[in-house]
């Protein structure tokens, strides 16, 4: 037992002083669940990537919050290209997110300069995988889509830097919902214009019951011929 009264802030009086204090993880998980994670923007978000024989489609909604209470912004644009024909949506910390674009976006660039090619898809995905792994980007989750010689593909980035490639795949706190509808329509043969119209109803349909998403869809579209990128305001519009 401490030979003194407690004392708010301090832990342990017992403890020598000239010795550094050493604190335990789920200290520094509570000291940030009580510190300022609610001021920091985040965009929730429901972000979808599809494959077609043809290329990529990439949905996202248009919401930022604070704390997931608080819309802080109505038209965040939550995907960009990052390669002449591949894009990356923004997930998580708002951030860590936008400084993990353009720090991909500079090492593509880069390696195209040096090689006189673009980067493979696969490549530019472990590269994703092996920055979100070491460096210091706060909590992101992105989604990867590109076409390269090999085909249309799409990538989910987890925090933790794990790469995983599917046929279609959702990040965001909308994903369950967003899963449903493209479980439900999914096929193999889906031209590009289905693949939009399906990314764009299951986007709609997780902001029908996620906080967190909301406020119109951004829609990528990506080929072997580069990437283009249209935002709506209301869902009636990207239909």
């Amino acid at each position: 037992m401490s030979k003194f009264p407690d004392l708010p802030g301090i832990k342990n009086l017992d403890a020598n002083p000239y010795e550094p204090e050493l604190a335990s993880f789920d200290d520094m998980d509570a000291d940030a669940d009580a510190g300022d994670g609610d001021a920091v923007a985040k965009t929730g978000t429901t972000t979808i990537g599809i494959t077609t024989d043809d290329g990529v489609v990439i949905a996202t909604d248009m919401r930022a919050s604070l704390g997931g209470r608080f819309v802080s912004n109505k038209s965040v644009q939550k995907v960009e290209q990052i390669h002449p024909s591949a894009a990356l949506t923004l997930v998580g910390s708002v951030g860590g997110a936008q400084s993990f674009i353009r720090t991909l976006r500079s090492e593509s660039d880069l390696y195209e300069v040096r090689r006189g090619e673009p980067m493979s898809i696969s490549a530019l995905a472990t590269l994703a995988g092996n920055f979100a792994r070491g460096g210091p980007f706060f909590a992101i989750n992105p989604i990867l889509g590109g076409v390269d010689e090999e085909g249309s593909h799409v990538y989910s980035i987890d925090p933790a830097g794990g790469v995983m490639e599917d046929d279609y795949t959702v990040t965001g706190s909308g994903m369950q919902v967003a899963h449903g509808k493209l479980e439900d329509r999914y096929h193999d043969d889906l031209s590009m214009e289905e693949a939009e119209e399906l990314a764009v109803e299951a986007v709609y349909a997780a902001t029908e019951r996620d906080t967190g998403s909301g406020n119109g869809v951004y829609v990528a579209t990506v080929t072997g011929d580069g990437v283009d990128i249209t935002g709506y305001d209301d869902f009636e519009g990207a239909r």
